[in-house]
């Protein structure tokens, strides 16, 4: 039997008082996809990095092709085929295709002169290794995220990878570009590369691995073929515990109010003659493809985008929606897909961005806030969306993402709104947070806040909603309501 083409023997890292990882053994296969997966702070990272060179080891060995090193540099990895492709993909959006896969391999090289031509002939092979056709030509910046995600694999190849690691690599694809980047993980595996892939997403997990590792704690708690788990094992090693999946949202009475009626809303080009209603409690969620408008109607009645043609009427009144502060005003609260770059002020306290949109509303005197006051309500709320940080002093860039993600919400809870528009209200978020955000949702929908969830994780949509919109091409293709919402009925709607 060959010997692994990475191992990492008994490997320990400590921030502060913080255990990373604990003598943790892991090791890397050819032409194997080696899934690795943990709930934020688990130690994914940290691995990640201390097997690129990112971080030295405070003890243990690294082992590549027979040899053992007491740490890496990130040169070294490189140059033993080892290479991570993070989330951001670290592309320059202002170069090619061409140039950016051949950069690296020039700056590895140390080469002096960069030449067009042959810096698209090195794009080429490494896209024929991957089986697929970019245009060399095009700017990076104009590329799908799929494509991008292809570009950066690619710049690994050119590079002679034999081992990839990637980093959530999915959390911005829609499902079926998830299906294109897996073909072409499946074209490398079968040229011998590994892959290691690193998510929060199970049922990807389950589909594309050959071996799963679970880090729980910094420790390695569970690491076999496949076939040895399921859902329900992965989610209980990776936590301690069960965490319930199934559907749990409890009807909204028929006689409830109505809080938002939309009538014929039309953004031209995008979407048009979208009709729906939302009662008190109810959550409506969006299903559809890249490009099928659901978010973009989020967005247009939260004020982000102004229709062209149609009514919204909220509470039994027409309103005109033209910006974000009128939304707001009429108690409608957001919740971007990307919290990072849209909802949160990362350099900032906890507190900072829970009062961020009320500031107009929060306790003063003379003009000033009242800061106990403020730490008063502040405090009230963090225990309510259960947030774990250790102070509401310490910047939110410091918390997981699942806590980063309560924080976002606990901003809009702070208002009190009656409609909540949510943009993908989990994404990049650990199975255990995942489970605790919904049940949050749920008991935001129980005290009477109407929701609307645009996702396109379906078992997400069919755990939490009383009805889901399909968009197809701008439009609704379907509704299913009740017992009709069903992974399979809404995958079928999906691909119909």
């Amino acid at each position: 039997m060959s010997s692994p083409l990475l191992r990492l023997r008994g490997i320990a890292k400590r921030f502060g008082g913080v255990q990373a990882l604990d003598r943790v053994d892991f090791a890397v296969d050819a032409g194997v996809v080696q899934c690795v997966v943990g709930e934020n702070g688990s130690g994914k990272s940290t691995l990640i990095k201390i097997a690129t060179g990112a971080l030295p080891p405070d003890e243990g060995a690294i082992e590549i092709a027979g040899r053992s090193y007491s740490t890496l540099t990130p040169r070294l990895a490189i140059r033993h085929g080892i290479e991570a492709i993070y989330q951001d993909l670290a592309l320059f959006p202002n170069l090619t295709v061409a140039e950016n896969i051949a950069l690296a391999r020039y700056l590895g090289e140390e080469t002096p002169f960069f030449r067009a031509g042959e810096a698209r002939a090195i794009a080429r092979r490494a896209m024929d290794y991957v089986g697929v056709r970019l245009d060399p030509d095009a700017f990076v910046d104009d590329l799908s995220m799929a494509d991008k995600q292809i570009t950066a694999i690619c710049r690994a190849l050119a590079r002679d990878a034999r081992v990839i690691f990637m980093d959530e690599p999915t959390a911005a694809l829609t499902w079926r570009e998830v299906e294109s980047l897996f073909r072409v993980i499946r074209h490398l595996t079968a040229r011998g590369v590994a892959v290691v892939f690193v998510s929060h997403k199970l049922d990807e997990v389950l589909a594309i691995g050959d071996r799963v590792t679970v880090l729980r704690n910094g420790l390695v708690v569970a690491d076999g073929p496949r076939g040895t788990f399921d859902r329900r094992t992965l989610v209980h090693a990776m936590t301690g515990r069960a965490v319930l999946d199934q559907r749990q949202t409890r009807p909204v009475s028929p006689h409830a109010p109505v809080l938002l009626a939309v009538q014929r809303l039309t953004l031209a080009g995008v979407f048009e003659d979208i009709s729906f209603r939302v009662r008190q409690g109810e959550i409506l969620g969006f299903a559809g493809l890249l490009g099928s408008g659901a978010v973009d109607v989020l967005e247009t009645l939260f004020g982000v985008r102004r229709a062209d043609a149609g009514e919204v009427i909220i509470g039994g009144e027409r309103r005109t929606i033209r910006d974000p502060s009128e939304a707001v005003a009429r108690g409608i609260g957001y919740v971007p897909g990307d919290r990072l770059a849209q909802g949160l002020f990362l350099r900032h306290s906890v507190t900072l961005n829970i009062i961020a949109s009320t500031l107009d509303a929060a306790p003063t005197r003379w003009g000033c806030l009242r800061w106990g006051a403020v730490g008063t309500l502040v405090g009230r709320v963090l225990a309510e969306l259960r947030v774990a940080a250790p102070s509401p002093a310490v910047p939110v860039a410091y918390l997981s993402g699942g806590n980063q993600q309560r924080v976002v919400l606990a901003r809009w809870i702070m208002r009190a709104p009656r409609i909540l528009l949510l943009n993908g209200p989990t994404v990049g978020v650990d199975v255990g947070s995942k489970e605790e955000i919904h049940q949050l949702l749920r008991e935001l929908s129980e005290k009477g806040i109407a929701m609307l969830i645009a996702s396109d994780d379906i078992p997400e949509l069919v755990a939490l909603c009383h009805r889901i919109l399909v968009m197809r091409r701008g439009r609704v293709s379907d509704e299913l309501v009740g017992a009709e919402i069903t992974e399979d009925a809404l995958t079928h709607a999906l691909q119909a």
